[in-house]
């Protein structure tokens, strides 16, 4: 009979159940296949669904118990070697879906009477969510277990377990829904039709891709754990895609209709529940990894081809389990596997440094320059390419499960992570030690955050880090606090994807429809009208709509469009020459750059660069160059100072950074000049303050005054200056 649901216990053990009642388990390294209980002849079961295996922090290596459910209206706990532990009537009508929350503290079914209901753990009812008057068929919770997304006919639903709460429901499909899932990791959802489509959303319900119509009904949709892929079955078809929607490959099997898809742990092989009573098994391969020469095929489950383009040597990997994950960047592919992790260099592949892993499963694998990042189950571990354990970084609350790149980034001395609990919240650690950076205070941004980036090059005190808010505003801020609060300066608007440089500070993103490369992001920190003139901007629309930044290696940017074609595109070199001569503090070989290339995105690059490292005389020759004339003044008027504290206090100035100049004035006892800096900047209030304190040149601070109202014609009204002015003969 039909198979009807599937469901595994580990990365190798199955359990399917059927319309003929029984319950198999398969067990995929010894290829055998047991009963493990008939079911009595009135359950048909219908649903599916392993306990989930980390709750409370401890983490089983396998499921304890499922739950099923069946078309006479229960839902059936049952243990792991098959014993039925408690049926509870649930529905009129079959019970046409449960889920189990991420933390297995709560259960919610659908059934053909059109109501949600969520039940506790051992099976008591809390609460009925919703009644409706047509089936719900699918249902599943949002990621953080607070919401739960179920189908009403063509409609989709998202309800808050919070009384009150808005409702989110929109029109799907222009047929019945079937099928519907909702990862945690990315956040988007999935949803699958009679209309033969199948569509992927975000969480507000706004549309990210909807596919062709195919020739029959989609009848399931099933993401992975790391939401990176998603699989589609449909009658005769197993298709797997990309979480932007488009199609990798294509399977034409001959099972019926597949009703039930589910992924193992690891993410590499799914299981199909199919209509003519078999259980479909599929593995995926093939995956590509790609850095300057070299190109890494997975081309079986244990094996990996490397080409090197340059001269078509061809070398095998071979490991001795299966390949879960892999990354290559920095001249290193690190690859793991369900036991180890295998480090190679892209000079040797015939010596990799083999670590033994301690929890398994692998989800994300980050790079930088001189280590990766590791992340499992069980946390976060850092290690050097020898393979040597550094730190591992530890937070409040921290669920390792739901990081992405997106989320995460690493560079050589800092690792940053977006808080799941409060999207507006980084953490941000120093990589070497696993400590909290500084003060050990997070950075905290006004609105949720979707994505950060840490830049990779330069000097540790001047990390920089960039993220995008859920408006898609781009910012950028300081990753190190000296106690003062740095400023989160904004950058860009409509920003949907974006990639830092491997090898120096440069910034590329598509924005809106441009594509924007901030040669020189700092520039917002030194002289935020110069902005603008360090950016190269080109049309974006040739990458249609979505497009995704997969790397920015060297000065060559790969992108990969909505249909999954990739284009490659190549910026000029010279702002990459332009940093590294700043970075070895070689100004005239930066100047003679800039008046080779003759283009005044150098030297406005150039101009930001020498002011933001102190080096006013190169500025004056850059500033010159794009008609910056008042700036060119105003250095003059610096070099001409006669003391280093005030013409470094005035370069404090030149930047905007007003508050520092002048404390740096005051420590060095130059009152006069910091009270002559807020008179300039009209901050009366101030100048006085200070003449006051400091007990000199009140009466210069009230001449100035007077002379500023002469000049507008105005009466005295501030109360503290008419107070001194009486005392005072100017």
């Amino acid at each position: 009979e039909l198979v009807s649901c599937v469901g595994w216990t580990t990365a190798d053990e199955l359990y399917s159940c059927s319309d003929d009642h029984q319950i198999m388990k398969w067990n995929l390294l010894t290829s055998e296949t047991v009963q493990v209980v008939k079911l009595p002849d009135d359950i048909y079961p219908i649903d599916l669904h392993w306990f989930p295996r980390s709750t409370g922090g401890k983490k089983q290596s396998y499921a304890e118990s499922f739950v099923l459910t069946s078309s006479d209206g229960k839902f059936h706990l049952i243990s792991k070697s098959g014993r039925l532990e408690k049926s509870v009537e649930a529905h009129g009508g079959a019970v046409l879906a449960a889920r189990w929350n991420y933390e297995g503290t709560a259960l919610v079914t659908v059934g053909e009477d059109g109501q949600v209901k969520v039940w506790s753990k051992s099976g008591m009812l809390r609460s009925t969510l919703a009644q409706q008057g047509t089936p719900v068929y699918s249902v599943a919770w949002g990621p953080d277990s607070e919401k739960v997304l179920y189908t009403s006919g063509k409609q989709l639903i998202i309800k808050p377990l919070q009384p009150n709460a808005k409702v989110l429901q929109w029109k799907a499909h222009d047929g019945l829904i079937l099928k519907i899932d909702w990862n945690s990791v990315n956040d988007l959802i999935l949803s699958a039709g009679e209309d033969c489509k199948y569509k992927v959303w975000d969480s507000y319900g706004r549309i990210l891709f909807s596919s062709q119509p195919h020739e029959y009904p989609i009848t399931s949709v099933a993401w992975t754990m790391d939401g990176e892929l998603f699989a589609v079955g449909s009658f005769h078809t197993l298709r797997l895609c990309d979480r932007t929607g488009w199609s990798y490959a294509l399977e034409k099997p001959n099972t019926g209709s597949i009703f039930n898809i589910a992924w193992s742990i690891d993410g590499t092989q799914l299981a199909g529940a199919c209509g003519n009573g078999h259980v479909i098994f599929a593995h995926v391969v093939e995956q590509r990894w790609e850095w300057k020469n070299f190109e890494i095929t997975l081309i079986k489950r244990r094996t990996m081809e490397v080409r090197n383009v340059i001269n078509d040597a061809v070398d095998l990997l071979e490991f001795r389990d299966r390949v879960i994950k892999a990354s290559l960047n920095y001249g290193h592919l690190v690859v793991s596997t369900s036991l180890q992790c295998y480090v190679f260099s892209t000079k040797n592949w015939n010596t990799p440094t083999i670590f033994d892993l301690k929890e398994g499963t692998v989800s994300l694998i980050l790079q930088a320059e001189r280590h990766f990042l590791l992340t499992d189950g069980g946390g976060l571990y850092l290690y050097s390419y020898e393979g040597r354990l550094i730190s591992s970084p530890k937070f409040p609350g921290m669920r390792t499960d739901v990081l992405n790149a997106q989320t995460v980034s690493l560079s050589n001395d800092t690792l940053a992570i977006k808080d799941k609990a409060d999207g507006k919240v980084i953490y941000i650690f120093e990589a070497l030690s696993g400590k909290p950076l500084g003060d050990g205070k997070p950075l905290t941004h006004t609105t949720e955050i979707v994505e950060i980036a840490l830049d990779q090059k330069g000097l540790t005190s001047e990390r920089k880090i960039v993220f995008i808010d859920k408006n898609r505003d781009l910012h950028i801020t300081s990753v190190k606090r000296f106690g003062k609060e740095q400023k989160i300066v904004k950058i860009g608007t409509m920003v949907h994807t974006l990639a830092w440089n491997d090898t120096s500070n440069i910034l590329c993103g598509i924005q809106d429809t441009r594509f924007t490369v901030w040669y020189y992001p700092n520039t917002v920190y030194v002289d935020k009208d110069l902005l603008p003139k360090t950016l190269y901007e080109k049309d974006a629309s040739e990458f249609s709509k979505n497009p995704q930044i997969v790397h920015f290696v060297g000065n060559q940017i790969t992108i990969r469009r909505a249909d999954g074609s990739l284009i490659h595109l190549n910026i000029s070199p010279y702002p990459a020459i332009l940093h590294e001569y700043v970075s070895s503090s070689k100004w005239e070989d930066a100047v003679r750059l800039c008046r080779f290339v003759k283009d005044q995105t150098m030297w406005a690059c150039l101009a930001a660069m020498a002011v933001a490292n102190k080096d006013m005389a190169t500025a004056e020759i850059a500033y010159a160059s794009i008609g910056e004339i008042d700036k060119v003044q105003f250095i003059n008027f610096i070099k001409d100072l006669p003391s280093k504290e005030s013409r470094m206090a005035h370069i404090l100035l030149f930047s905007g950074n007003t508050q520092e100049a002048e404390t740096l004035l005051l420590q060095t006892g130059l009152i006069y000049q910091a009270i002559q800096v807020n008179i300039n900047l009209y901050n009366w209030d101030r100048a006085l303050e200070l003449a006051v304190k400091h007990k000199t040149h009140v009466d210069t601070v009230l001449a100035y005054r007077q002379k500023f109202l002469e000049d507008f014609n105005k009466k005295e009204t501030n109360k503290r200056f008419l107070q001194y002015a009486e005392g005072v003969s100017i």
